[in-house]
């Protein structure tokens, strides 16, 4: 038996292929052919072709323009491989082999389930027919659809980062109502999502409410952050700064997805590359209790804290028992969407707008 094989994909294969989030910036054209066989080991960020067996937790896989399509057993699948960190969902790791495994995330995710909340069914199952690859056998990979490298910002801009407890913090949404204030104070907004595991809800969402300009992990080359190495996430992180600086932001407001507990997340905390850029940290918990420890860990790790917010400020009672105990402002979505008070929590007021832009 060969160690490795290669098989072209007819384009009728092709055009029925179901491509995920994570794979949205592949031409039409690719891949053209498979790389299989027991020689063949997967690494995180490989894009591979995979038949669905079992429908599970992912009944539908998110399509690049943002729909979510139905699937069925017998679909083949453009996904990536990587890890996830979701204690409310799935622990997952990359891969070894070939082997059936998993579809981790409906953005488009294979990975093998570890550990699962108990509340979570049973992963939509997936058999891998190959890697992409092209005729001469070289595997197609996230690296490969990364932006071109950013230029060296000139100047920086006022720049606001929400990191929070965990998931279901209430960290997107705080995001976007900053998205949402700073574009009414007459910034153009750009946001991007830094780190997490691809997909394209939140970057939607940042679009929706405002943002010029929205970028995530996967646009520099990464499927997933979770396993990857702090440097190589901060590096990343930093180039999207830079990127959105380039493209002609005003204001950039960032999120640092899941939470403190989370490696890569307690790891880009500390990075220098992307704390020059920050402004300001909005905390974002989903009780009290929490925002007064999240204000506490990101003032011992020597970040300026401008304010919490997130899901706790929902209850009026919550937030009158933490603004009790903190010096820093409580933030409900409609305070984040004021402008007044979104541009307050940056270190460069903008001058001069006119209809809500600049003169």
């Amino acid at each position: 038996m060969p160690a490795s094989s290669l098989t072209e994909l007819a384009p009728s294969r092709r055009a029925a292929l179901k491509v995920s989030y994570t794979a949205r910036a592949l031409d039409a054209q690719r891949p053209t052919h498979v790389l299989g066989g027991p020689g063949v080991r997967p690494r995180p960020g490989d894009l591979v072709v995979a038949a669905v067996t079992r429908i599970g937790r992912h009944t539908r896989l998110e399509s690049a323009q943002g729909r979510r399509r139905h699937l069925f057993t017998g679909d083949e699948v453009l996904v990536a491989y990587g890890a996830r960190y979701a204690p409310d969902q799935f622990e997952a790791e990359a891969p070894a082999d070939l082997g059936p495994c998993d579809l981790v995330a409906a953005g488009g995710i294979a990975g093998l389930v570890s550990s699962a909340h108990e509340n979570v069914p049973e992963p939509t199952r997936l058999l891998p027919v190959g890697l992409a690859a092209d005729a001469g056998g070289r595997r197609t990979t996230m690296a490969d659809l990364a932006a071109a490298a950013p230029p060296a910002p000139l100047h920086g801009v006022p720049t606001l980062a929400v990191v929070g407890t965990s998931m279901n913090a209430g960290k997107t949404t705080t995001a976007a109502h900053l998205v949402r204030g700073l574009a009414a104070a007459g910034y153009r907004v750009g946001a991007a999502k830094v780190t997490g595991t691809g997909a394209g809800g939140d970057r939607w969402m940042f679009h929706d409410a405002g943002a010029d300009a929205v970028l995530d992990f996967t646009d520099d080359g990464l499927a997933t952050t979770y396993r990857v190495p702090a440097e190589r996430v901060a590096r990343g992180a930093a180039a999207l700064h830079d990127r959105l600086t380039a493209a002609g932001a005003q204001a950039v407001v960032l999120e640092v997805a899941d939470g403190l507990m989370q490696p890569e997340t307690a790891a880009l905390l500390h990075d220098g590359a992307l704390r020059s850029r920050v402004d300001g940290w909005v905390f974002a918990a989903g009780d009290a209790a929490g925002a007064l420890y999240g204000r506490e860990r990101l003032r011992t790790a020597g970040l300026p804290v401008v304010g919490v917010a997130g899901r706790f400020t929902a209850a009026p009672l919550a937030a009158r028992e933490a603004a009790g105990l903190l010096d820093v402002p409580v933030l409900g979505r409609d305070e984040l969407a004021d402008p007044a008070v979104a541009a307050g929590l940056t270190a460069h007021p903008l001058v001069g707008t006119v209809h809500g832009r600049t003169a």
